[in-house]
């Protein structure tokens, strides 16, 4: 597991998708005990705006690990 996270890109790629995990996790908690569906306006905003959230930050890891093979 070590050598996975050695390399700054495969850590934050790890983190992304520990981030992801958490919020799916808390999504369902939310719609399980309150009243909330998937289908409500506001809710909806929300994952499309962590999603854009997510879209950013795995581009910005990838074009991190683009600039590590550049200075080769």
């Amino acid at each position: 597991m070590r050598e996975c996270l050695e390399s700054d890109t495969r850590f934050y790629y790890a983190v992304g998708a520990l981030v992801i995990l958490f919020f799916v996790i808390a999504v369902l908690v939310v719609t399980t005990v309150n009243s909330i569906g998937f289908g409500s306006q506001g809710f909806l905003g929300f994952l499309v705006g962590f999603g854009f959230f997510m879209l950013v930050f795995f581009v910005s890891a990838a074009i991190h690990k683009l600039e590590d093979l550049e200075d080769v």
